[in-house]
């Protein structure tokens, strides 16, 4: 397995989350490491093809061994990496907790909303420093995605119960919510908690990259009254089957994907290209040339 094969034309990635921290059933081409301007990704990246000959690339968000708490993921040297691949869609899995009764243990969930509960201290924007530019994040997620991902599921997890259009706040970590939070975040109408969307998602926005996130219910959180706090032996005790489930999915809906980006009918990819060329308002004379030297890794040409 080489190291130092250079690829660029990967257009697929799948970031694993708790759980999940390998691919199976590909061919392997090969791990890569790059340098990026915002440092190393979490891990090294495991680039493999399919039978139709695409390229997907691999990373375990908190490295191979889950070493990295949410808030030590390199979020903006994974993101870099991926986009400096040639990477177009990021399909994205996490585990989380349920903020509602019909979202059980072991079901998944694909939101349509975000909202932020972090704290600040994630470094969020590729632009700064001498470059603002800002980005739309109205829609955090990729519909056309989203829909593909819920309908080769019914085929893919058949046992598995799919919930569509929730809404996922993300919280600082790596300590559980309070239950006073959890049921803040139910009066705000949120579905499911997690710690890891953010700043991953708006990553992957200012990079034109199209992203979905599909999230595997580990726990109630500690809402629910009389019941047992949220525990890591619980959480673990669910991971296991999620991350069955998450491969199952994967194995029918990457060659999903493919189809969809030869046909160009993944609607956020279509949409995300050159997006962010003239997003930019910092006057040209006052661009600090490093910070759009380390731009051009991800958006040649653009600042």
């Amino acid at each position: 397995m080489a190291d130092n094969t250079i690829f660029t034309d990967v257009k697929v990635a799948v970031i694993g989350g708790s759980g999940l921290y390998a691919l199976e059933g590909l061919q392997v081409l090969g791990e890569v490491n790059p340098l990026t301007p915002w440092g190393h990704p979490s891990d090294k990246i495991v680039i493999s093809q399919t039978p139709h000959g695409t390229k997907v690339a691999f990373l375990a968000r908190h490295g191979r061994g889950h070493y990295l708490n949410p808030s030590e993921v390199p979020a903006r040297a994974n993101i870099a990496a991926l986009k400096h691949l040639g990477v177009e869609v990021i399909l994205a899995f996490s585990a989380v907790g349920s903020l509602r009764e019909e979202i059980a243990p072991r079901d998944f969930v694909i939101p349509s909303q975000v909202i932020d509960r972090t704290k600040g201290i994630r470094p969020s924007t590729f632009f700064e420093k001498g470059v603002v530019a800002h980005a739309m994040f109205a829609d955090p997620f990729d519909t056309s995605l989203a829909a593909l991902i819920a309908d080769v599921a019914k085929t893919a997890c058949p046992g598995v119960k799919f919930h569509e259009n929730k809404t996922l706040v993300c919280m600082e970590g790596p300590q559980f919510s309070t239950r006073a939070e959890s049921h803040m975040y139910r009066s705000w109408g949120c579905d499911i908690i997690n710690m890891s969307v953010l700043p991953e998602s708006k990553l992957a926005r200012e990079a034109e990259i199209a992203y979905q996130m599909v999230c595997m219910s580990t726990d109630y959180d500690c809402w629910r009254e009389g019941e047992e706090a949220v525990n890591v032996e619980a959480v673990i005790a669910n991971l296991g089957q999620n991350s069955a489930n998450a491969k199952n999915l994967l194995s029918q809906l990457i060659q999903r994907v493919e189809v969809a980006l030869e046909q160009k009918s993944l609607k956020t990819v279509n949409e995300l290209k050159g997006s962010m060329k003239f997003s930019g308002i910092t006057d040209p004379a006052k661009r600090d040339p490093e910070a759009c030297k380390k731009l051009a890794y991800i958006l040649p040409g653009y600042f």
